[in-house]
């Protein structure tokens, strides 16, 4: 939900209200194969499509879809704006994950993530069905 007294958003709500119930809350997913490779190095498309991929792997392996996102963080290695905001838009707009990102959302810039050549994380909550 989004209160009228807050600044418009770019599509998220600046607010997730969850019934009592189970989450899950997963831990920071990254553009990493299944050989433990950061896929795409110094390709931040390539790296949000392998962490998008990630996510919903994740998502299911807990029972739950995209629509059960109820908080959303994104990790960008820039300090450039527009490019943190391209990367929340992508994720939103233009991979199978966008859904999630309707709900709370943050994006933020950053110098270093865990692995190197590492671009971009994603922390996800979602309510269990």
């Amino acid at each position: 939900m989004s209160d009228t007294e807050l600044h418009p958003t770019g599509g998220y709500e600046h607010v997730t209200v969850v019934e009592a119930g189970r989450l899950a809350m997963l831990a920071g997913q990254c553009p990493v194969d299944a050989d433990q490779q950061v896929v795409g190095i110094g390709d931040l498309d390539a790296q949000i499509d392998q962490t998008a991929a990630n996510c919903l792997a994740a998502l299911a392996s807990v029972g739950a879809a995209v629509d059960d996102v109820v908080r959303s963080v994104v990790y960008v290695v820039s300090a450039d704006s527009a490019v943190v905001g391209a990367a929340w838009h992508r994720f939103a707009e233009q991979s199978d994950l966008g859904p999630a990102f309707k709900a709370a959302s943050t994006v933020v810039g950053v110098t270093a993530l865990g692995y190197p050549g590492q671009l971009v994380e994603v922390d996800l909550t979602a309510r269990l069905p």
